[in-house]
C-alpha cells in the first residue's frame, strides 16, 4: 500500500475572487489575470519590471550551420545590464522554430547531440545562462546581476532568470530568420521552475515545457509523495515546502513562510499557475524514479490544469512525457519535446508515448471540472 500523503483537494482555479464561478471564455479572461496577479506575487514575489531600454548586438556571427552569438543590453537608462546568448543555427533556408533554454552552464543537458539532432528537425537551439540574471546563492543586499538595477524590489531569482527568457525573446524577434510564432523555452530542475514561470507570464512563447521541476514547479503542494526505504530510490519522499524555504529561499516568494506545514492552506497550487499557459501549448517531462521531484504529483496537478485547456477545446495542448530513471534532462526528454512541436506544427496527432496515461493507479486530486459553456 502506498504511503502518499494527500494534503485535501486542489482548489478550483474557475472561482473568482468575489466568488463566482467563471462561465464563459471572457469571465475566464478576466480569472486568468486575478491568478496571474495573485500567485506570481505569492510564489515569486512578483516579476522584475520591462527595460527601460534595449538593444541587440551581434558579437559573432557565422550565419546558417554555424554558431552565433549576440549581446543583449536591457536595464535601466541609470543602470545597464548585459548579458549573451547563443544560437545554434541549421543549415536551412527560412525562419525556423526555435528551442530556448537558460540552463547553459547544465552542457551535459543540451549536449551537442541534442543540439544535432534538433538541426536535423529544423529547429533552432538558443542557450544563455539564467545565472547571469542572479545569482544561485542568496543575494540579501540585492548587489548582483539584475537584483542591483531594483534593489528596493523583492522578486526572487527565479522570477530573474524567468525575466531572462523573456528578453531573449525580445531579441529573437529582431532576428529575421527566427520564426518567433514557434518558439519552446525549456529547462530541468531549478531551470524547470523557472520555464513554467516563464511561459506562464509571457503569451509569445508557444511552447513550455519544464522538466523534473518539482516542489515550487509542477509538483502540488497538497501531495507528499512517499516511496518505502528499501524501494530502491535516491531519495524516500518529495522535496517539502519546508526544506527549500529554509535551503533556497531566494528562489521563493516569502510569503510562502506562511504556508510551511499548512500547505492545504494555500489558495492555489501549481495547476494555477500551469493554467495561465492555456491554451498555449504545454508539455511537462519527469522521470518515475525522480521521487524528490514528485512525480505522482506534477501528474495530479497536470490533471487539475488540463481542465482549463479543455475549457478551450484545446486538451490535446497539454500533455506529459515520463521515462524511467530520476533526475537529469537529457537526449530522451528533449527528443520528446522536440516530437510535441512537430505535431503541433504539422497538425499531426501526439505519439503515443505522449498522450499514455503516467500512472493508471492514481484517483485526480481534484472534485470540480470544466463549467459548462
Amino acid at each position: 500500500m502506498r504511503k502518499d500523503q494527500r494534503l485535501g483537494m486542489l482548489p478550483d482555479p474557475f472561482i473568482c475572487r468575489d466568488g463566482h464561478r467563471v462561465k464563459n471564455l471572457a469571465d475566464w479572461e478576466k480569472r486568468r489575470q486575478e491568478i496571474l496577479e495573485d500567485t506570481i506575487g505569492l510564489e515569486f514575489d512578483g516579476m522584475p519590471p520591462k527595460p527601460e531600454v534595449f538593444r541587440v548586438e551581434p558579437t559573432h556571427l557565422r550565419g546558417k550551420g554555424a554558431t552565433s552569438s549576440y549581446r543583449i543590453h536591457c536595464g535601466t537608462k541609470k543602470n545597464p545590464f548585459t548579458f549573451c546568448f547563443y544560437v545554434f543555427r541549421p543549415d536551412i533556408d527560412g525562419r525556423l522554430p526555435v528551442v530556448l533554454t537558460g540552463d547553459l552552464t547544465y552542457t551535459a543537458n543540451c549536449s551537442d547531440e541534442v543540439i544535432a539532432e534538433a538541426n536535423r528537425r529544423g529547429f533552432i537551439v538558443v542557450k544563455f545562462n539564467r545565472n547571469e540574471l542572479a545569482p544561485d546563492y542568496p543575494d540579501p543586499k540585492r548587489q548582483f546581476g539584475i537584483n542591483a538595477l531594483w534593489p528596493k524590489m523583492k522578486f526572487s531569482a527565479i522570477s530573474a532568470w524567468a525575466w531572462g527568457y523573456h528578453r531573449v525573446v525580445d531579441a529573437l524577434e529582431t532576428l529575421d530568420y527566427v520564426d518567433t510564432d514557434h518558439i519552446a523555452i525549456t529547462g530541468h530542475s531549478r531551470g524547470g521552475k523557472t520555464v513554467l514561470l516563464a511561459g506562464a507570464t509571457d503569451t509569445r512563447i508557444r511552447y513550455t515545457n519544464p522538466n523534473g521541476s518539482g516542489t515550487h514547479g509542477c509538483g502540488a503542494y497538497r501531495f507528499f509523495q512517499v516511496e518505502d526505504e528499501d524501494a530502491g530510490y535516491e531519495d524516500a519522499h518529495s522535496e517539502p515546502l519546508s526544506f527549500m524555504m529554509e535551503n533556497v529561499g531566494y528562489w521563493m516568494g516569502q510569503g510562502l513562510w506562511d504556508y510551511v506545514g499548512k500547505e492545504q492552506t494555500l489558495p492555489h497550487d501549481s495547476h494555477f499557475i500551469k493554467a495561465l499557459i492555456a491554451p498555449r501549448c504545454y508539455l511537462e517531462t519527469n522521470g518515475y524514479g525522480d521521487i524528490w521531484g514528485n512525480p505522482r504529483g506534477s501528474y495530479l496537478s497536470l490533471m487539475a490544469a488540463k481542465e482549463v485547456w479543455k475549457f478551450y477545446g484545446a486538451q490535446d495542448k497539454c500533455a506529459c512525457w515520463y521515462r524511467e530513471g530520476g533526475h537529469r534532462h537529457g537526449w530522451a526528454d528533449f527528443n520528446a519535446l522536440f516530437d510535441f512541436m512537430e505535431a503541433d506544427m504539422k497538425g499531426t496527432p501526439l505519439p503515443d508515448d505522449i498522450t499514455r496515461v503516467p500512472y493508471d493507479d492514481m484517483e485526480p486530486l481534484h472534485d470540480w471540472e470544466v463549467p459548462t459553456k
